[in-house]
């Protein structure tokens, strides 16, 4: 098993830059998420690794082995891709062993590692069937186990639980990490859900156009983001953002009724605008003439999420217990406590700190 270098990587489709010289360190055994909107290049990136993608500048590097321009078998890695790519007239285990007898490896070798694939993926009393016997999570174990087999120094997920239903995806997250503890790989792994990325990841990469935004585990992206972009994209239900003013050291909210708080952040000059960050948890209401209106109310049995909508038009989710939810139409008053808050320029959308 190996880490993997990225330095300065670039892409191009002729003259438009997808991939804007990107610089990461993913060392051996961490699992590592993509995270990032759709179009922000996560799953190119990952390609560019895995060498289905030409990488048109910088240096793509596996352990010490420099790859940028290897063919993909020389790689060392193996890809799971969100379509399970199972031959449908094969059984399980010749799925599984199909990439090793192309390469001529012996039939009792091919048998110990797809026997030693299968008993880590608890596929061994599903090895004489088709694939059209099984559901769709034991169809992506398959495809885990034929990367599995290969003993790759690398393995890369490619959104591999995008086609599987609620339920499923939280057997699979299990199963994926499970499999990380047990085989202690390297793992590459790319998703547009953040809640996947929050559960998996020992670092998560945040991509925008084809640029990192910042890289840390998911509990220091959380809790320190760098901008707001990060803020907003990590965690759920998203962070709420409204405006602020500043004035004489304080920062006056007008959504919030012109609430008034003194964060201890270094603030632009007076009269510039900031924005404030909340997590829905650390909005405090209470009942008020005047104030937010309650638009919805989702009661999911321990909590609950309401969505306000403040006079400027601004609107905020906040959490709140299941038995402490205000009623829709009613009216609040928020409040919160500046320590729990995060305040952004309003131009760049840096952090404030």
């Amino acid at each position: 098993m190996s880490g993997v270098t990225l330095d300065g990587a670039v892409k191009k489709y002729g003259e438009v830059q997808v991939i804007h010289g990107v610089d990461l360190q993913i060392e051996h055994g961490e699992f590592c998420v993509f995270v990032g909107p759709s179009g922000c290049g996560k799953s190119t990136l990952l390609r560019m690794i895995a060498g289905l993608e030409e990488t048109t500048g910088g240096k793509i590097s596996i352990g010490k082995r420099d790859v940028t321009k290897s063919d993909p078998a020389e790689r060392g890695v193996a890809m799971v891709f969100q379509t399970y790519a199972l031959y449908p007239h094969m059984s399980v285990e010749e799925n599984m062993g199909f990439g090793l007898k192309m390469n001529g490896h012996p039939k009792a070798e091919i048998k110990e590692k797809v026997g030693e694939a299968a008993r880590i993926l608890k596929l061994e009393p599903y090895l004489a069937r088709k694939p059209k016997a099984l559901s769709g999570g034991q169809r992506q174990r398959v495809a885990i186990g034929r990367a599995i087999v290969r003993g790759p120094e690398v393995f890369l997920f490619d959104e591999p639980l995008s086609n599987l239903d609620a339920e499923l995806r939280v057997d699979m997250r299990v199963e994926i990490a499970r499999l990380h503890k047990d085989i202690g790989a390297t793992m590459i792994y790319v998703t547009h859900d953040q809640v996947e990325a929050m559960t998996l990841a020992d670092k998560i990469v945040v991509l925008r156009a084809g640029r990192i935004e910042q890289v840390g585990s998911p509990m220091t992206l959380y809790s320190d983001p760098d901008n707001k972009f990060v803020a907003g994209f990590i965690g759920s239900p998203s962070m709420n953002f409204v405006e602020g003013i500043v004035q004489d050291g304080s920062v006056t909210i007008p959504a919030f009724g012109g609430l008034t708080v003194e964060p201890s952040v270094a603030l632009p000059k007076n009269g510039e605008k900031v924005l404030v960050g909340l997590r829905p948890q650390q909005v405090m209401i209470s009942q008020a003439d005047e104030g937010a209106k309650v638009d919805l109310s989702e009661q999911l049995g321990g909590v609950a999420y309401s969505y306000l909508v403040c006079p400027t038009g601004e609107r905020v989710i906040i959490e709140t217990k299941g038995e402490d939810v205000p009623r829709p139409d009613s009216t609040v008053a928020i409040t919160f406590d500046p320590a729990n808050a995060f305040f952004f320029d309003a131009k760049t959308e840096q952090r404030l700190r």
